[in-house]
């Protein structure tokens, strides 16, 4: 009896090992989300012994995850800061960086705002609360509303350093802790002002159009976004250990595979090959 029960608690183990072997977590940035689960489910269909859960939570939240160990891949809409590495190094990892993606980041406002278009320049006045009534930017004589996400949110860090050039968000912003919370309080809004990835436009908001160099205005479309016509293009990433290249790489051999790269083209974000 003894010997049967050791064989059956090797078994065990050896099956509770295989099961962790093949389970993989995804954690991180609202943005990447939508892509990282549908690429995920079509992953598992492929492969029936994988498991893959995919959370979302913010860039920095899954940059951490991936620091303390309870997330394999790391989801983020920006680079990851310095800070960061340092921390990683201090814990002896190693981190490797692959982009996934590309989103267009789409500012937006409520259906009935007659303003179509803004400057880059005039955005950062916006957000910085230089500019606080719409009819200082050919508008309705109303008091601008300004929508943010949170710090923790790498869609926050590209616009501070892509449209504010790095200075800081008015502090009377409201921040929010999702994209779908942007989209439903712009919508109820008619002063508001805000901004979302490509992917999440709806009826519900409209986009404006935006120039960099205060000449030539582009809306944030998908044919937009891929030529660069549209300034606010960023690069969507995945991190992960290079400890653990070979138990993530299946998956992310799949997302950058044409399959994968098609699943990310279909949901409107911009393939990266």
């Amino acid at each position: 009896m003894k010997t049967i029960s050791t064989y059956l608690l090797a078994g065990l183990l050896l099956a509770l090992t295989s099961t962790r072997a093949e389970a993989q977590r995804i954690k991180g940035s609202d943005t990447v989300l939508p892509i990282a689960q549908q690429t995920a489910e079509q992953f598992m269909e492929q492969n029936p012994d994988a498991r893959v859960t995919v959370t979302g939570g913010g860039s920095g939240v899954g940059i951490s995850a991936l620091l303390d160990g309870t997330t394999e891949i790391a989801m983020a809409s920006r680079s990851i800061k310095f800070s960061e590495t340092m921390k990683a190094k201090a814990a002896g990892l190693e981190l490797e960086e692959v982009p996934v993606a590309y989103d267009a980041l789409a500012v937006v406002v409520h259906p009935s705002n007659p303003v179509s278009r803004l400057t880059r320049q005039q955005l950062e006045d916006i957000f910085r609360g230089k500019i606080t009534n719409w009819k200082q930017v050919g508008g309705e004589d109303r008091k601008i509303v300004v929508y943010s996400r949170e710090t923790s949110s790498g869609t926050y860090e590209f616009f501070k350093e892509s449209v504010l050039k790095n200075k800081n968000y008015m502090s009377s912003s409201l921040s929010m802790p999702a994209t779908g919370a942007i989209i439903q309080s712009v919508s109820q809004t008619r002063g508001a002002i805000g901004y979302v990835g490509l992917a999440y436009v709806s009826r519900r908001i409209k986009t404006l159009a935006v120039s960099y160099d205060g000449t030539n205005f582009a809306q944030p479309t998908f044919e937009n976004a891929l030529d660069k016509t549209y300034p606010i293009v960023r690069p969507l990433f995945y991190y992960y250990n290079k400890a653990n290249a070979a138990d993530v790489a299946p998956l992310l051999q799949f997302i950058l595979s044409p399959a994968g790269q098609e699943i990310i083209k279909e949901s409107g974000y911009i393939p990266v090959k």
